[in-house]
């Protein structure tokens, strides 16, 4: 006798409720619920005092992180699990992401309140920002960014270039991060008005300042001059459209020589058969967040095509966009 087995409901349950979790850890975050307990409060009376909340809240928020694997329950105590641990403790975590979290809370979470409209005329919201918001708004990115400079170096080997473009992006970070492991690698970075100082204090502070080069460009027009033979075009081009950025990759090319690496980071919409959660979701964000857009892989790769790239590779990092590997032919 064959038994079959009705679908339940438990998958579009878990998507439905989702902003739950992800409310109650961006209150355990902002409380220092994980700090607390990775410095030894791990009772529900202990993280109630360390953290000034009620041990009501205090029972919610550390089950609610236990049953989402982020803490570790036994016997009434509880323990931060290795992630939580790497990113989720502030001041002892290898990236603090309280910053994206707040910005997810505070910026992100509110406009998507407005997604409604978005659907309805394909229009972003209206951010309604003022200087606090912003300073709140380039907090989060710029931690988000530093967790995908993370990933970037440790999942890439771009070993053996001699002279790097890092043109348009929007953090030095993932370019030091290859300049670390590789102490012959010089690197230009050509970046929109407004950028230049906070590069040139990052590849100070870096301690490679004599290594690096740094110009100022219209990343959608510029023509940087040189002879390259590795190239990043990281977080680029979700924020121009497609003759920007086809005009940018042909930008690219001619500065670099033949069989140079060029790395595009970003999200992207594609076609196998299970479309990356991550990408998908973020599609929905810049849409209604800015108007900026998660374009198709396939169209990427044709502008690549055309102006003399070959992808040979692709990298998911975790947590972070994925990376197009190409060659300059």
């Amino acid at each position: 006798m064959t038994t079959t087995h009705a679908p339940d409901a438990a998958r579009i349950l878990d998507i439905a409720t989702g902003y739950m979790a992800s409310q109650q850890l961006f209150e355990a975050s902002r409380i220092g619920l994980f700090a607390a307990i990775a410095d030894g409060a791990d009772t529900i009376e202990a993280i109630a005092g360390r953290c000034g909340v009620s041990e009501r809240i205090a029972r919610i928020l550390a089950d609610a992180m236990a049953a989402k694997g982020l803490l570790v329950r036994t016997d009434a105590r509880y323990a931060v699990a290795d992630d939580a641990a790497a990113y989720l403790t502030g001041a002892e975590a290898q990236v603090d992401l309280a910053p994206f979290l707040t910005f997810l809370g505070e910026i992100s979470y509110p406009h998507w309140l407005q997604f409604g409209h978005t659907v309805d005329t394909t229009e972003p919201g209206d951010l309604q920002m003022d200087d606090a918001r912003w300073a709140t708004f380039m907090a989060g990115v710029m931690t988000y960014n530093r967790l995908h400079a993370q990933e970037f170096g440790r999942h890439l080997d771009l070993t053996g270039a001699t002279r790097a473009l890092d043109f348009g992006g929007l953090s030095a970070e993932f370019a030091l991060s290859v300049m670390a492991g590789n102490p012959g690698l010089h690197t230009t970075f050509v970046y929109a008005p407004g950028f230049e100082d906070g590069i040139a204090d990052a590849v100070e502070a870096a301690g490679v300042a004599d290594r690096t080069a740094v110009e100022v460009g219209d990343t959608a027009t510029a023509t940087p001059q040189g002879e390259y033979d590795l190239v990043y075009a990281n977080h680029v081009i979700h924020r121009f459209t497609a003759e920007e950025n086809a005009q940018i990759f042909r930008n690219l090319r001619a500065a670099a020589v033949d069989g140079a690496t060029l790395t595009v980071l970003d999200f992207f919409l594609d076609d196998d058969a299970d479309q990356r959660g991550l990408d998908a979701l973020h599609a929905g964000e810049y849409l209604v967040i800015d108007g900026t857009v998660v374009y198709p892989e396939a169209q990427v790769r044709g502008w690549l095509d055309d102006a003399g790239w070959k992808v040979h590779d692709k990298v998911a990092l975790p947590g972070s966009p994925r990376v197009l590997l190409a060659t300059a032919v």
